[in-house]
């Protein structure tokens, strides 16, 4: 019997080898396009079944406004239902805990605002992360807040009164907030810090705070203009100042923060559709420009104007750069009021 040459042998092991690593590399080749072919033609298709739009806060606030009015013009564009489910709890915390968890498919998506994903990483000792946890999506709406008082309770003519009757009265003017570490509160703050006005924050859980300003138990809050604007039309609040850098649409002849003599003052409320992690890019490109579509519709930005939310289109990258950007200015601010210490 011939002997075997060694050579000859590695050479044959050689080809083989290779010939099944080439196999292999085909095999995994095929798979990766079955599965992008999969994933794209599972966005053709999305949705093909309801989608549930969590908002972690009440009906009737701000952000449930603008879920719901997105929500239903997504059902009729899309022919398929957006139904709106609210999970309120913790300064939304809950809700936004829940969309986290949630399976990545485009089937769970949640409209979120500044508390839950800018302020609460910091204020709150969360399991997630929303920054890195969830896809922002689109950003929904820029709402500022307006510095407003009881006329009832308090006649003041415009915002430099108010400041002069503060500091001709130190520590006798309180205001009212919807919580430690929320905008209303951080609003406040800053218009104390400022210019050095002697006042007293008193927290409240929601409504209440609105409640107490209207029955004269405290002089002032911030608040989001959607929720006070029917109450401002009615007379029974005057607004004195906005908290934007930019004059409000819906408020058009109240003036800055800035314009009054705090220079640099930005605080406010945003709000924005987010996604779990891991939800195909291509369904998030699809409701991204579903929702850019839509809030640029005459009848909606119109409707959503009228609220006290304008309306801003834009790519989700610059969504992206703007929640960290917040996140970043509001840490400061609530490591600065004390709402935190500085080692979180």
């Amino acid at each position: 019997m011939q002997g075997r040459n060694p050579l000859n042998m590695r050479c044959r092991a050689g080809i083989v080898g290779a010939a099944g690593r080439l196999a292999a590399a085909a095999a995994l080749a095929s798979a990766c396009l079955g599965a992008t072919a999969a994933t794209a033609n599972a966005a053709d298709d999305y949705p093909s079944k309801p989608v549930r739009v969590v908002v972690a806060f009440s009906a009737g606030g701000t952000t449930d406004i603008l879920a719901r009015l997105v929500a239903d013009h997504m059902s009729k564009e899309f022919g398929q239902s957006f139904v709106v489910e609210n999970k309120p709890g913790a300064g939304g915390n809950i809700g936004t805990g829940y969309v986290v968890n949630a399976k990545p498919d485009g089937y769970t998506l949640i409209v979120d605002s500044v508390g839950p994903i800018a302020i609460n990483p910091t204020l709150h000792d969360l399991p997630y992360d929303p920054l890195t946890d969830l896809v922002a999506i689109a950003q929904v709406a820029d709402v500022p807040n307006v510095l407003v008082v009881a006329p009832e309770h308090l006649k003041v003519k415009d915002i430099h009164e108010l400041v002069k009757n503060i500091k001709a009265n130190p520590g006798k003017y309180n205001f009212s907030s919807t919580g430690v570490g929320t905008s209303s509160h951080l609003s406040g703050y800053m218009m104390g810090k400022m210019q050095d006005l002697k006042i007293t924050h008193i927290p409240y859980k929601g409504a209440e705070a609105l409640n107490d300003l209207l029955a004269g138990r405290v002089q002032f809050m911030f608040a989001t203009i959607p929720s006070v604007h029917s109450l401002i039309e009615a007379g029974r609040l005057k607004p004195l100042a906005v908290s934007s850098p930019h004059r409000s649409r819906s408020l058009p002849d109240v003036p800055t923060m800035d314009e009054a003599g705090f220079k640099g003052f930005r605080a406010g409320s945003w709000f924005g559709l987010f996604a779990p992690k891991g939800t195909p890019e291509a369904v998030v490109k699809k409701l991204h420009d579903s929702v850019n579509r839509i809030i640029q519709i005459p009848e909606v930005s119109k409707q959503m104007v009228q609220q006290g939310a304008d309306p801003v289109p834009g790519s989700s990258e610059q969504f992206k750069h703007f929640i960290q950007e917040e996140h970043d200015r509001w840490k400061a601010v609530l490591i600065e009021s004390g709402a935190v210490k500085s080692q979180q």
